[in-house]
């Protein structure tokens, strides 16, 4: 894929894909941009499906939506709140040292640079790259499984695992779309890039991908 291909592939995309399921971090994000929001939201998105995470990340920011005020809630209190996504005993408990540290080094205020985000416990690079991105509005690159799959599908890049992938990305991805990446292309995913047997017959950018690995389609 070229770059005069990518910019056709990303203005197809931003026209599409708001009459798709976004997903549901970036959909909350739209809703309220809210660092600690999108934070938590993406906590508890890993290895949870958005049907799920949705739901639970509403009932527990209906309780408490600050740090400090999320201070003020017991671990049993959150984890009923957030049941049943995956790990909900442990995230409670995430959630809890996170706000306390929030509340303690950063007086409740999320940071806004990807190094200090990273000393956080459990924040891996996918989730920081997603609190600028979608938290703050500046331009990162967020890269999960879709993101990685589809960029490589598309022979956009060449590289063995999401850490390359971004760093690829980066070099290589206008900086005008490092933002919409994410979304766009987790909901191009989820609709119809599918890891296996992807819908070719039914993506419209099908006339741009490369279809690099695709053994089968539909």
């Amino acid at each position: 894929m070229t770059r005069t291909q990518i910019h056709e592939a990303m203005a197809i995309l931003r026209r599409a894909v708001p009459t798709w399921n976004v997903p549901v971090v970036s959909l909350m994000a739209q809703e309220q941009r809210e660092p600690y929001r999108v934070l938590i939201s993406t906590l508890l998105s890993l290895r949870t499906q958005d049907q799920t995470t949705g739901p639970a990340a509403q009932r527990l920011f209906a309780l408490a939506d600050t740090p400090a005020a999320m201070l003020t809630l017991d671990r049993q209190t959150i984890e009923r709140a957030i049941y049943p996504v995956g790990f909900y005993r442990n995230k409670a408990l995430q959630i809890l040292a996170l706000s306390q540290r929030l509340v303690d080094e950063f007086a409740g205020r999320v940071p806004d640079d990807i190094d200090t985000l990273l000393t956080f416990t459990g924040v891996g690079r996918k989730t920081a790259n997603l609190v600028l991105a979608e938290g703050y509005g500046i331009p990162a690159i967020c890269v999960d499984t879709h993101v990685h799959r589809i960029s490589n599908r598309w022979g956009y890049v060449k590289t063995k695992d999401p850490f390359e992938t971004e760093m690829a990305l980066r070099k290589k991805l206008p900086r005008e779309h490092w933002i919409a990446y994410n979304p766009s292309l987790v909901a191009l995913g989820q609709q119809c890039c599918k890891p296996t047997s992807p819908v070719c017959s039914q993506c419209l950018v099908a006339h741009l991908c490369k279809r690099v690995g695709v053994q089968r389609s539909r």
